[in-house]
């Protein structure tokens, strides 16, 4: 296990999060054939507004090398998870389950989290599901692509901030 700090993510980090996000997410265009995927077309702007609008990103320190980041918003009491990315020399280090866990944490105010991948994306799918995630909906993108929408309930949420359910 390396020494991960696990951070929140300030505006001067950005460029090094898209820089990584676009390294980690070549793999997932090389599985589907799609390089137009929104992870590797996103520009500064856009992730700039993503931020400035509410979007909590973390980021995975080792040793003041930016290794991982993930990303997450509430809306309408769910937690929309999105683009962990683990530079591939860290990958297969728990990296990936401690960014997952620590996003649920720290957005926690919701019933449920949900997240999406590629059909094709095994390795993705089999982490979420490690976490807790359920397959509940596939989306047909194009011939190649098939998205698998995965959630996952909170449970200490349900019980303690919505008696009703």
């Amino acid at each position: 296990m390396v020494d991960l700090k696990v951070l929140q993510a300030t505006l001067g980090d950005l460029h090094t999060i898209l820089e990584l996000q676009k390294q980690c997410y070549i793999t997932e265009a090389e599985l589907y054939n799609d390089y137009d995927i929104p992870p590797l077309t996103q520009t500064i702007e856009e992730i700039k507004t993503d931020f400035m609008d509410g979007t909590l990103f973390l980021k995975g320190m080792v040793n003041d090398e930016l290794v991982a980041t993930v990303r997450g918003i509430n809306q309408n009491e769910t937690t929309y998870i999105g683009r962990l990315a683990v530079k591939e020399e860290f990958q297969n280090r728990k990296i990936g389950q401690i960014l997952m866990k620590e996003i649920e944490k720290q957005l926690n105010n919701c019933r449920r989290y949900e997240l999406f991948t590629g059909y094709k994306s095994e390795k993705n799918i089999k982490l979420y599901q490690k976490l807790g995630y359920c397959e509940y909906k596939t989306q047909f993108v194009h011939e190649n692509l098939t998205l698998v929408y995965l959630e996952k309930r909170n449970t200490l949420q349900e019980q303690d901030s919505f008696p009703n359910l």
